[in-house]
């Protein structure tokens, strides 16, 4: 029998993805999506939607308890550009969300837990390349204070009650199914649509902004690694430093114009710009590969052909 599993924030860029895999390979009736609204045509049609709200300790205990849940993979947050318009909002919704789950997993009422930490927890004293699993951490954002603190929750939740909770620090992640939600590394799904609907495009980010990237096929395939590994094999109960490709935007331009020669690009930096110059440039994520067998799939070259067709099928550009 397959674990009842239950995704929170299952709208969202990665929540989308990740319940279309797991459904896939658990069955539909298996996978309850939840979000605080309905979310695509394709998610809606894949299997059992409710609607809840992640700070709402009795709904999310309700959904568990309803269907018999065993793992809650809580993907409900508010990203860095969006948390840092309304911080209080952000910071409410990116711990309270944590604290229910959490509390459900100590009473005994789910066995497992995914929470998704991010590189937004390293900050301007970091060292920018190759950064550690262990190091400095002194975030900037709303978002990636948000992300620190809840990464020393789940590690204190797994010493103090033995709850098994499991966490990855994505960094930014490129896909064309959903589109993005409010990140700071949003523009390297932006420059692809872009490319090819007007070809040309403005980046918020400076050309030389180099920042770790993933693309969401790869990050989807950790997830569920991390959580189908053996307990013993999961040595990290924070978040698991994780990376795949490493970029610019002026290199990812190159990439594209491989495929479109007249795209063009220009730079208009925002206030993400002080964001992505706080994170690391690449990452070193070598505990993941050592303790439950983390490789990567996609280059950037096999990424960028991906996203390119995906879009034109998608969206018919």
């Amino acid at each position: 029998m397959a674990s009842k599993i239950l995704i929170i924030g299952a709208c969202g860029q990665i929540g989308t993805e990740l319940t279309l895999a797991l459904r896939e390979k658990v069955g539909r009736d298996n996978v309850i999506a939840s979000d605080i609204r309905e979310g695509s045509e394709d998610l809606m049609n894949s299997g059992p939607f409710e609607i809840a709200d992640a700070t709402n300790y009795n709904q999310i205990e309700d959904l568990v308890i309803q269907h018999d849940i065993e793992e809650v993979y809580l993907m409900a947050a508010m990203l860095s550009a969006t948390a840092e318009k309304f911080p209080m909002k952000g910071w409410d919704l990116n711990m309270s969300s944590l604290f229910h789950v959490l509390n459900l997993a100590k009473e005994g009422k789910i066995k497992k837990v995914f929470w998704p930490s991010s590189i937004a927890v390293f900050g301007p004293t970091t060292p920018k390349h190759d950064t550690p699993q262990t190091t400095v951490m002194e975030p900037t954002t709303v978002y990636g204070i948000s992300k620190q603190a809840g990464e020393r929750w789940c590690e204190y939740y797994f010493n103090k009650f033995g709850v098994d909770v499991r966490s990855i620090r994505y960094p930014g992640l490129i896909s064309y199914k959903t589109l993005p939600g409010g990140g700071t590394t949003d523009y390297a799904v932006e420059i692809y649509h872009e490319a090819l609907k007007n070809g040309k495009y403005t980046s918020f980010l400076n050309k030389d902004t180099e920042l770790p990237m993933m693309f969401m096929d790869d990050a989807i395939r950790a997830t569920i690694s991390l959580m189908e590994a053996p307990s013993e094999k999961v040595k990290v109960r924070s978040s698991y430093n994780l990376s795949a490709l490493n970029f610019t935007p002026d290199t990812l331009a190159k990439a594209i114009q491989k495929h479109i020669p007249e795209f063009e690009i220009s730079y208009a930096p925002d206030f993400r710009q002080a964001i992505a110059d706080s994170w690391p440039s690449s990452i070193d994520d070598s505990e993941a590969r050592k303790d439950w067998g983390w490789r990567h799939d996609f280059d950037l070259e096999k990424m960028t052909s991906e996203m390119l067709e995906g879009i034109k099928e998608v969206y018919h550009v």
